[in-house]
């Protein structure tokens, strides 16, 4: 199936590794040129220089966490691309182990959000364009501890990004959220926990009903089609990709 991604400009931010790094390989596969971009400016230069290899890659090193340097990118990633058609929110801190440090997820999970979809939107709504923001399932589950500054944020952050279905939904600009379940990412967090809580890693695998948990190619995949114009009516919708593990029903 053509995606309709063949000369598509996106924009892909925490782009250098995990599922971020999976998404710009995708929609480089499908025929788009993309602008990443994350805090070090080594990985950003690495990053640049080996998936360039597949199609236009521009970046830059970016602190989400800081408004000016997210605009900036956002224009600079347009200018060089020659506009922007698809927009993918995909930064976020890591859990506050204290109070004080929910205020970095409420500035790299939320505002930084915020932040790049305002820089966007005079160049998505110029043509039509699609916002996708990564979320979690995190959010509709109950932890022994409460919930925590990730799962809270990334609740605003899906109730943020399906709001302005509406409002850009107007202008032309399609806003969706995929919500992963576990995913399994070399290097990232479900692999500390296979290397360091083994029968945590295990029970989780086994509570799966498939055995085994997913792969940051599961989330690109869908991200890749609802960005594309084989969803062009898709707009306002939170895409679980958790392979069922979640006993929610979606009615």
């Amino acid at each position: 199936m053509d995606l309709g991604l063949k000369g598509k400009k996106a924009l892909v931010t925490g782009s250098t590794k995990g599922l971020g790094r999976a998404i710009v390989e995708t929609l480089l596969a499908e025929g788009a040129s993309v602008a990443i971009c994350a805090r070090n400016a080594d990985d950003v230069k690495a990053a640049v220089a080996e998936l360039g290899k597949s199609g236009k890659v521009v970046g830059s090193a970016v602190d989400a966490g800081d408004s000016e340097s997210l605009r900036a990118w956002v224009a600079s990633s347009a200018e060089q691309l020659g506009g922007i058609d698809i927009y993918v929110h995909n930064t976020s801190g890591k859990p506050a182990r204290k109070l004080e440090g929910w205020i970095n997820n409420f500035n790299i999970d939320l505002m930084a959000l915020v932040h790049g979809v305002e820089a966007a939107t005079p160049h998505l709504a110029n043509g039509g364009g699609s916002i996708v923001s990564i979320g979690t399932t995190a959010t509709t589950e109950h932890f022994g501890g409460g919930s925590g500054s990730y799962s809270a944020l990334k609740s605003a952050v899906t109730n943020w990004t399906l709001g302005q279905a509406q409002v850009l939904g107007a202008q032309g600009v399609r806003c969706n959220v995929v919500s992963p379940g576990p995913i399994f990412v070399n290097g990232g967090d479900w692999d500390m926990i296979k290397q360091h809580m083994t029968p945590f890693f295990e029970s989780t695998e086994k509570a799966h009903p498939g055995g085994h948990m997913g792969n940051p190619a599961d989330v690109a995949d869908a991200v890749a089609f609802l960005v594309s114009d084989r969803a062009k009516h898709i707009n306002g919708v939170n895409l679980t990709v958790d392979g069922g593990f979640l006993k929610r029903v979606d009615f």
